[in-house]
């Protein structure tokens, strides 16, 4: 927070509690009166006679004063002021964490001592795994797991980096960096139409069949090296299989061509930072455990 925010905070702040303590106590009356004379506010007939608080409920208002300055005092509440305690949000939060990680680690230890596919099928272990999914891969993968546009579907058996529990450990703990090169400028733009025929093709969807085996040699010439030469694709690249009708970023012919003339690129962030090593254990057992 800046200075200004600071100090502003503080000013309000102190012209409040002073304004209202003001208030308080230029507005009190010690004496009941013996006249009824009232203060000329009325309310469905009801009038509002003019006699002091009762001192129960006098007190009560200094009382909720004297706590509020007393708040303020020990914990953060004015400006950048720390507080007399050093209390801030994000420390009880990480004490908390630390509490809970303390409570639950000897459980998770055990876990991460055996293998993923045997664990995977776990009552406990997919509870906290759908937990762990919840907080840290939904947003991407949605809440059943199945992806949407550009976010691959983690509940069937297609992968882009490999389906093994290895395989998934590693890319929840490093991440991955997805690219598909820009080819438009290389081809042209007939040649970003043959190729779209071509993959159609292998798809077994209609297409221009001269079209397609002009694109064909335009695979074979610029894309077998990511996606072999039967399309198959290459899990060591992250290259999907172009012949197995799932698409990351859409199977139409214009999503394709788009593919294919303007690149695509994806990041899967790295999680070792964010999650402890048993922790990846257990989210990637409840990942190998939805295409099982």
């Amino acid at each position: 927070m800046t200075s200004f925010w600071s100090l502003w905070i503080i000013v309000l702040t102190t012209i409040t509690i002073v304004g209202i303590t003001w208030i308080l106590l230029g507005n009190r009356k010690r004496e009941q009166r013996q006249t009824e004379r009232t203060t000329g506010h009325v309310a469905d007939g009801i009038e509002e006679y003019d006699n002091p608080l009762p001192a129960w409920w006098f007190y009560m208002f200094v009382l909720t004063i004297v706590w509020g300055i007393g708040y303020l005092i020990i914990y953060p509440g004015m400006g950048n002021y720390p507080g007399l305690i050093g209390w801030t949000q994000i420390g009880q939060y990480d004490k908390e964490v630390a509490a809970a990680d303390d409570q639950y680690r000897a459980v998770r230890d055990r876990y991460l001592a055996l293998p993923i596919e045997e664990i995977a099928s776990d009552p406990a272990v997919r509870k906290m795994g759908m937990r762990m999914f919840s907080n840290n891969c939904a947003q991407c993968h949605g809440g059943d797991a199945r992806g949407s546009y550009g976010f691959p579907n983690l509940a069937d058996d297609d992968w882009l980096y490999g389906g093994n529990p290895a395989q998934i450990k590693a890319s929840i703990t490093a991440g991955r960096q997805g690219a598909m090169p820009a080819w438009g400028s290389v081809i042209g733009e007939q040649g970003v139409a043959d190729v779209t025929a071509y993959i159609l093709s292998i798809n077994g969807r209609e297409t221009d069949a001269t079209q397609a085996k002009a694109g064909e040699q335009v695979f074979q010439t610029y894309c077998v090296a990511c996606h072999g030469a039967g399309a198959e694709g290459n899990v060591a690249l992250g290259a999907p299989n172009l012949k197995n009708g799932i698409w990351l970023y859409g199977g139409s012919a214009e999503q394709i061509s788009h593919s294919v003339r303007a690149g695509r690129n994806g990041v899967m962030p790295a999680h070792a930072d964010t999650l402890s090593e048993d922790k990846i254990h257990i989210l990637a057992a409840y990942v190998y455990g939805l295409s099982q």
